[in-house]
C-alpha cells in the first residue's frame, strides 16, 4: 500500500516538475513548484522522516517560495516578452526528458533491488543527534548560509525601490 502512495505522489511530483517548465505564466509556474515540493514532502512522510517532511514545507514551500513569489511579483511582467517555447535550445531538453523517464520507471520497475522503504526505515533516525551534528559540527556553514539568504533579502528589497524615492 505504501508503494502505491509513493507511486502516486511520485507521479504528482514529475507532473507538478513539468508544470513548473512549460507554464508560460511564471506565478503558475512557481504555484506549481509548491505543488511539487508539497508531494516531495509527503514522500519524506512515507520513508518515515517527518522532520524532513516539515523542514521541506517550512523552509522551501513557506520560505523560499514566498520570497520567489515576491520577486516574481516585483518583475513588471507586462515589459517581459516571453519567448516561445519551441526554440532551438530547448529541443535537447525535448529529447532528453523522455528519455530519463523511461530510465527511471525501468529502474524502479524492473529492478529487483530496489526498494526504498526497507532501505530508509532501518535507518537510525534521531532529531537530537542531527541537531548536535549541524549545531556543532556544521555551526559554521549554517551560520554562512543564514547570513547569505539574508543579504539576498536584503538586495531583494534594494532592487525593489525606485531610483527617485529613498
Amino acid at each position: 500500500m505504501e508503494q502505491l502512495f509513493f507511486i502516486g505522489f511520485a507521479f504528482m511530483a514529475v507532473v507538478a516538475a513539468v508544470g513548473v517548465i512549460s507554464l508560460r505564466n511564471p506565478v503558475h509556474g512557481a504555484l506549481s513548484l509548491i505543488v511539487c515540493l508539497l508531494q516531495v514532502a509527503a514522500i519524506f512522510v512515507l520513508l518515515r522522516s517527518p522532520f524532513l517532511a516539515v523542514v521541506q514545507v517550512f523552509i522551501y514551500v513557506g520560505a523560499v517560495m514566498v520570497l520567489f513569489l515576491f520577486a516574481v511579483m516585483v518583475v513588471d511582467l507586462r515589459r517581459v516578452e516571453l519567448e516561445s517555447p519551441f526554440n532551438a535550445r530547448g529541443i535537447f531538453a525535448y529529447i532528453l526528458a523522455p528519455i530519463a523517464v523511461i530510465e527511471i520507471f525501468a529502474v524502479i520497475f524492473v529492478s529487483k533491488s530496489f526498494d526504498a522503504f526497507t532501505t530508509v526505515a532501518t535507518l537510525p533516525t534521531k532529531i537530537e543527534t542531527l541537531a548536535r551534528v549541524l549545531f556543532t559540527e556544521y555551526l559554521f556553514p549554517f551560520e554562512i548560509v543564514s547570513v547569505l539568504l539574508l543579504v539576498a533579502m536584503v538586495a531583494a528589497i534594494v532592487m525593489t525601490l525606485k531610483k527617485g524615492r529613498s
